[in-house]
């Protein structure tokens, strides 16, 4: 029996592990990965994060690099396997937890191996669950590529000739970026009326002036957080005019729907693509928590991470659970904080 057990051992569970370190409590995380970072390693070779260093700190220990770095996913995830290390947090791998139940006042968590048992649960699994696909990929020809943005690494995968990649977010981006580099033919589905912003302007960086005009510290609840939320998150350090201009682009709108070879899009149709990346992001899955409920973009219905439904339940590391940085490496640092004092008042009472 634990008192806590955090879901989760990247950048979210590892900053709640530092305050309940302080708070000398019997927790565990549970992870379902072979190893802290993993994740962030999974990803594309190339990938490099969007803020500079001094904006990537969990609590306790400062990111090791120079002021301006824009680290690649080897370095963070040398970060965050030194954290555990340096807080030695009890951090238990290959723990894919299929069901959370509460049952007489008692979390009962289910893995492939074994069974969990907690006073509290905290859900720190990030936003990223199931890789969605739009349906008509399932018409498309066995002899096309089909890889999802979660499983592209490099332009090496790809097979030789034509490529589409769909999506207008900062990954299909910069995964188009990459392969157009290559000089193949390639294909953009998507919207290419999306704002793209630089990573530095006026000799700052662009966080700098983010947290000075408070678009990091704004919250979902006001004005400003209101508005920012409901607006399209803009493309950072790659200029897209610029990208759709390349010769061996062709932007060719949304995708409508494939037979075969034979793929339509708004703008025309296309029958020699040989690979599709599918940039097209993930769907949260918390249907494994017994008595959820949800709001209406399926996270669980929360107030700063404690759930409205389930005393005991907690989440960290939701986009927008409180600014727009909760889901960031740099961000979540004052979602645990407040969390934690929480707690600490809660068990006071």
């Amino acid at each position: 029996m634990k008192d806590y057990i955090i879901i989760g051992a990247g950048q979210s569970g590892l900053a709640i592990a530092y305050y309940l370190n302080k708070q000398n409590v019997n927790y565990l995380i549970v992870d379902a990965n072979s190893e802290v970072g993993a994740p962030w390693l999974k990803r594309w070779d190339s990938l490099k994060l969007f803020t500079p260093s001094e904006f990537n700190s969990l609590p306790g220990l400062e990111f090791p690099y120079k002021k301006g770095h824009y680290a690649n996913k080897y370095e963070v995830a040398g970060y965050l396997k030194g954290y555990v290390s340096n807080f030695k947090i009890p951090v238990e791998f290959n723990h894919k937890i299929t069901s959370l139940k509460k049952e007489n006042g008692i979390f009962k968590l289910e893995s492939n191996l074994k069974t969990f048992e907690a006073k509290n649960v905290i859900v720190a699994t990030g936003p990223f669950h199931k890789p969605f696909t739009p349906s008509c990929h399932t018409k498309i020809s066995e002899d096309i590529l089909q890889i999802h943005s979660e499983h592209y690494k490099s332009p090496d995968q790809l097979k030789e000739g034509a490529t589409l990649v769909v999506g207008a977010g900062d990954s299909g981006v910069q995964i188009l970026n990459e392969i157009s580099k290559t000089n193949t033919p390639v294909y953009f589905s998507g919207n290419t009326d999306i704002v793209s912003l630089p990573q530095e302007i006026l000799g700052k960086t662009l966080w700098w002036w983010f947290s000075k005009v408070g678009f990091l510290t704004a919250n979902k609840y006001s004005w400003i957080g209101k508005k920012l939320s409901n607006t399209g998150q803009p493309v950072i350090g790659t200029d897209v005019k610029t990208l759709f201009k390349k010769q061996n682009i062709t932007c060719v709108g949304r995708t409508l729907d494939a037979n075969e070879k034979t793929i339509t899009f708004e703008k025309q149709k296309v029958n020699d693509i040989k690979n599709i990346v599918w940039a097209t992001g993930f769907k949260p899955n918390f249907n494994w928590i017994d008595g959820i409920e949800l709001d209406e973009n399926h996270y669980p219905k929360n107030y700063r991470g404690v759930s409205k439904t389930i005393d005991g339940l907690y989440f960290l590391g939701l986009p927008w659970l409180y600014t727009r940085g909760s889901a960031t490496l740099g961000g979540v640092k004052n979602d645990a904080e407040y969390l934690n004092e929480y707690l600490i008042e809660k068990v006071s009472k």
